[in-house]
């Protein structure tokens, strides 16, 4: 069968050209998609009179067969179709003769496209939404489990302050909660219809655009044709949110990768998300969080990529724009993996408290409580500052921890000392010390944790909205 437009050509395309040019190799995975787009389509069409009843039968019975070959692994995508629309297209064709030639009537491949990908993503934000709220259910699972276990926070990654476990994992609560905020409010940009604009013009039939958004479910038309064929920053908006994404959690694996090796042993991952060495028996090595973060790098690399393409193409639409959808389906897939392996991951995952709190004992993260203290009793708290410099080189020449100093030796720093300090240097008085909105106290925890939840109660009655909004 000839080219679906190859009236213009006498000579047949080059086989390297049609194999540079194809995209039908990853665009395939738009299938679901053209399809659904192209019974709206031909609804509308009949809709508004252009098509005949009877044509507009034929064509939706046809499609949908060519659909139920597609889902049973029957139909052959070649190269020579060139992309997922002439593929459909020619198979519509075969299956109900010329009459699935008028199937196009109106549309271009142009504004098709474009409308393939805006379904496309519209499911997969709702996807991702909800998988990010599955780790926060874990993430939070795993912190009300622990509200009392402590741990030393760090900066700089040297201990600095004592800090509850479930505070350090509410931290990741929040990111996500920012991740699931932007691609809500990325929908809204998604949930557009450029179909109707042709290949950049609009077109000459009476068509109903308004009529084929509903059929989709679209909140909105594009009001521009010139925009609606060229835009594709709805799928720069999902690579720079799943960039975040994969930021956060590759900021949450390095923490995991370092929590279970033997040098802290904070953590323990289930053997589920381990694996072992070919070589050293006893290895037990965290290649889940280790490759989460190692594929972040890939997702930085789409959006590049397609700021890249589109920095300086002239309107309207252009071959470069091809180069939008590898990286966006690359993304997806590496997106869609590391989120569903990450929530039952944190689910299972074993938190050694003992070893935990072993470090909080031996360190020093309480000496900013002893400054404050000093502070409290009227010593200016640069002075403070500098008195517990040198109370805290004493214990490190003398191999002693803070708790360990007796009352006179404290008090050859500072005369303002008394037994109080003791009480003041519990790692649970550290903790609890810190009773502001947000702190790290345990009161301030739990309410953190019912907030999140109140939140998380909201996207759950989202994701069930929206799912059916796009489906």
């Amino acid at each position: 069968m000839s080219k679906l437009w190859g009236g213009r050509f006498t000579k047949k395309t080059d086989q390297l050209v049609e194999e540079y040019t194809a995209s039908i190799t990853f665009d395939k995975e738009l299938a679901e998609e053209d399809i659904q787009g192209s019974l709206a389509h031909v609804t509308m069409l009949g809709q508004c009179g252009i098509l005949p009843a009877e044509d507009v039968e034929q064509i939706k019975d046809g499609l949908l067969k060519v659909r139920q070959r597609i889902l049973n692994g029957e139909h052959e995508f070649l190269v020579a179709d060139e992309d997922i629309h002439m593929s459909v297209e020619k198979a519509l064709i075969e299956e109900i003769g010329p009459v699935g030639g008028k199937l196009h009537t109106g549309r271009s491949r142009n504004d098709q496209v474009a409308t393939d990908m805006h379904l496309y993503l519209r499911k997969r934000v709702v996807e991702f939404v909800d998988l990010l709220h599955k780790l926060q259910t874990a993430l939070i699972g795993q912190a009300k489990a622990n509200l009392d276990t402590i741990l030393p926070g760090y900066t700089h990654l040297q201990r600095a302050q004592p800090i509850l476990f479930a505070h350090h994992l509410m931290a990741y609560v929040s990111m996500f909660g920012r991740d699931i905020e932007r691609l809500q409010d990325s929908y809204k940009r998604i949930d557009m219809l450029p179909l109707g604009a042709g290949a950049l013009a609009g077109t000459t039939f009476a068509i109903d655009r308004l009529f084929t958004a509903k059929q989709l479910n679209f909140g909105r038309v594009y009001e521009n044709s010139l925009d609606a064929v060229s835009d594709r920053d709805f799928i720069v908006e999902f690579l720079a949110n799943a960039s975040l994404i994969m930021t956060h959690l590759s900021r949450l694996s390095e923490e995991l990768i370092l929590w279970s090796s033997t040098e802290f042993q904070f953590v323990e991952l289930d053997d589920a998300f381990c694996t072992g060495s070919s070589i050293m028996p006893q290895k037990k090595n965290p290649d889940v969080p280790e490759l989460v973060r190692g594929k972040t790098g890939r997702v930085y690399g789409n959006l590049i990529g397609l700021l890249t393409v589109l920095k300086s193409l002239p309107l309207a639409y252009n071959k470069d724009m091809q180069e939008d959808k590898e990286g966006m389906f690359d993304t997806v897939k590496t997106l869609q993996g590391a989120l569903q392996l990450y929530a039952p991951m944190i689910e299972t995952m074993k938190v050694r408290t003992d070893k935990m709190r072993k470090a909080v004992d031996q360190d020093f993260s309480n000496a900013t409580d002893i400054a404050d203290f000093l502070a409290s009793k009227g010593l200016p708290f640069r002075q403070a500052h500098e008195v517990i410099g040198k109370t805290v080189l004493y214990c490190i020449q003398n191999n002693k921890f803070l708790l360990n100093l007796t009352l006179d030796e404290f008090k050859q720093f500072s005369t303002l000392f008394d037994d109080t300090i003791y009480q003041v240097l519990q790692p649970e008085s550290v903790v609890n010390a810190r009773n502001v909105y947000g702190g790290t106290a345990t009161v301030q925890v739990a309410a953190a944790i019912e907030r999140a939840e109140a939140v998380m109660a909201g996207t759950s009655e989202w994701v069930a909205e929206y799912a059916e909004k796009s489906r």
